[in-house]
């Protein structure tokens, strides 16, 4: 298929989903939306990647919705009152819930600004990897809108509710290194490492047991928000299917005889 807005291409199990408009900061409208979209319902029905990785090209991961594109429900042009909140039901909060219930990992390779919806697309990310210029904005205030594309749900949970309610009041740019030290990403590292660096956990992730992070992933949101019991079930139930996994069997017969997996991610 072939794509106007973004780059796709799948290497040895790893899947790469690039936003390519880098003439306009990688800003979304519906149209990058709809591929993007496109995209991860391929990753999530073949079933031949084993992870998949975001980025985008030029000197930003995303920098939001296309206002001048009808990214926030009209363009330009528009005529009569609009629904900001229209094209997040129809477009961009579909993609974030399919980029969560994802059957592989997914990782997001932040370069330069990360703001608004992208700020909640990198955020999402199993494994967040920043160069040293990225950032992360939620500036919604300063055009009389709120977050939105989950990150009130997200940001509290990563930065804490006080640096959350700033950064969101305030419309700050928080640096990659500030947000590591929030505890929002993983790693930062230099510019020009990190492709490098993103594709070489991608490659370690897609010959791993791709069922246990899948229930890794689902695990962890499950429990942020349940009591202790509750979490305990969660672990119990999901236990029990990664240990009736082939990857499971292979992983203990690896063990026993002192050699290194080989993961089939089934």
């Amino acid at each position: 298929m072939a794509y106007e807005h973004i780059i796709f291409d799948e290497v040895d199990g790893v899947a790469t989903l690039t936003i390519n408009r880098p003439e306009r900061m990688n800003a979304l409208h519906v149209g990058v939306i709809a591929e993007m979209i496109s995209v991860v319902d391929k990753v999530r029905d073949e079933g031949t990647a084993r992870v998949l990785l975001l980025t985008g090209t030029g000197r930003a991961f995303c920098s939001g919705a296309d206002l001048a594109g009808g990214g926030a429900g009209g363009g330009a042009q528009s005529s009569g009152p609009i629904d900001a909140g229209k094209v997040l039901e129809t477009h961009f909060n579909p993609l974030l819930e399919r980029l969560f219930d994802l059957p592989v990992p997914f990782i997001t390779a932040v370069n330069g600004a990360a703001a608004g919806a992208g700020c909640s697309y990198a955020l999402a990310g199993d494994i967040v990897i920043a160069g040293k210029s990225a950032y992360f904005l939620q500036a919604f205030v300063n055009i009389g809108l709120v977050p939105d594309v989950g990150s009130t749900w997200l940001l509290p949970r990563l930065a804490g509710k006080a640096r959350a309610q700033a950064m969101m009041m305030l419309g700050e740019k928080i640096p990659a290194e500030t947000a590591a030290e929030w505890g929002m990403i993983y790693k930062v590292v230099e510019d020009a490492e990190l492709m490098t660096t993103a594709h070489a956990i991608a490659a370690k992730l897609a010959k791993g047991p791709t069922q246990a992070y899948a229930l890794i992933r689902q695990g962890l949101r499950d429990c942020l928000d349940k009591p202790l019991t509750e979490a305990l079930m969660v672990e119990r139930r999901n236990q029990r299917t990664a240990g009736r996994s082939p990857d499971f069997a292979e992983g203990v017969s690896a063990f026993l005889q002192k050699r290194p997996a080989v993961f089939s991610g089934r």
